[in-house]
């Protein structure tokens, strides 16, 4: 878990290079801001980590992800807390969730929710 609490304290400085240093080369990401500037498709490895850093300073005039709880399901963590975005003339203020995967102390798979209860729900999925 304290390689998911780097990423998202790198993410909040828009540290990409601290980003990807805690990443596996074949990451998949998958974002609500895929939805909105990436055809709705996965950020994928290393360089889909940097489309999505800067889809993200295209898209939103701010936004900050706030986690606060971290549990351990199977392979996944799934971490719950809040989201805050402005952005296209748009405020978001949200419970968010995420799945996260480590393998070898690399993250290989995230995928970001609009909801924590999406999230809860989606672990049936998996």
């Amino acid at each position: 878990m304290d390689i998911i609490r780097k990423a998202f304290a790198a993410f909040a400085r828009r540290d990409l290079p601290a980003m990807q240093e805690l990443l596996d080369p074949d990451v998949q990401f998958m974002a609500p801001t895929a939805e909105l500037a990436h055809g709705g498709e996965p950020y994928r490895g290393l360089a889909g980590m940097q489309e999505y850093f800067a889809d993200v300073e295209r898209v939103w005039d701010e936004l900050r992800l706030t986690p606060e709880s971290f549990r351990q399901e199977g392979d996944v963590v799934l971490v719950t807390g809040r989201v805050w975005g402005l952005g296209g003339g748009q405020v978001v203020d949200s419970s968010a969730g995420w799945h996260w995967r480590v393998r070898a102390g690399r993250v290989v798979y995230v995928r970001a929710f609009r909801s924590a209860p999406q999230a809860e729900r989606a672990l049936a999925d998996l």
